[in-house]
């Protein structure tokens, strides 16, 4: 004899996976999944693997590539004020370059929120020489950078490795959110640095000086 169906009580509902909880067929929707996309994408905070997107929307990874392209090649050619970008690993609305001093000004509302020329110096060595010490970084700019490298720190841009380098010093590197905001997907993405720098056997000399 079978079990009989046993009602789910107002409580117990919410035992059930999200996904079951949430079943949509987002075709159903005004303008399908690449408008379900729009959606999600304009209420993110940081950057959303495609693997995420599609496991919310319960449709293919495929599929979900396929629309993100389109999405950003359409608002490319259409001039928007955005842009759709894959960096740090993921996907996110970002407004468009040409609009950043509109932007900066509603922003900040007056208010100094720049890195200061210290910290940018700083942060590029961090990013070129990762992993790299405070000593090291000192070297390179000639300046002692305790300072600045907290600052850093504390906006999200650097942080500590777990294991210490050599002599037990604190190496420093860059991250996730260093990508996003640079516009990046991965450290292989920055520019070439060569051009830019002192002879190199001088370079390496400083940062011996430095270790």
């Amino acid at each position: 004899m079978s079990e009989p169906d046993v009602a789910t009580g107002p409580g117990e509902a919410e035992s059930l996976p999200h996904h079951e909880q949430l079943a949509l067929d987002v075709e159903s929707l005004p303008g399908g999944t690449r408008a379900a996309l729009e959606a999600v994408l304009m209420v993110v905070d940081e950057p959303v693997p495609e693997e995420a997107l599609a496991a919310v929307l319960q449709v293919p990874v495929e599929t979900v590539l396929t629309h993100l392209a389109a999405l950003e090649s359409e608002y490319a050619a259409d001039h928007r004020g955005f842009l759709l970008r894959h960096v740090a690993g993921g996907w996110r609305m970002y407004s468009h370059p040409d609009f950043a001093g509109v932007v900066e000004r509603f922003v900040l509302g007056g208010q100094q929120a720049r890195l200061t020329q210290a910290s940018l110096e700083t942060l590029a060595v961090i990013a070129y020489r990762q992993p790299v010490s405070r000593a090291r970084v000192s070297a390179v700019r000639g300046v002692a950078v305790d300072g600045v490298v907290r600052t850093l720190v504390s906006r999200g841009l650097v942080e500590e490795l777990p294991e210490p380098g050599e002599g037990g010093a604190v190496l420093y590197r860059t991250t996730p959110f260093f990508l996003e905001r640079m516009g990046l997907r991965s450290l292989d993405d920055l520019p070439a640095l060569a051009p830019h720098l002192p002879d190199g056997d001088l370079l390496d000399e400083l940062l011996e000086e430095g270790h």
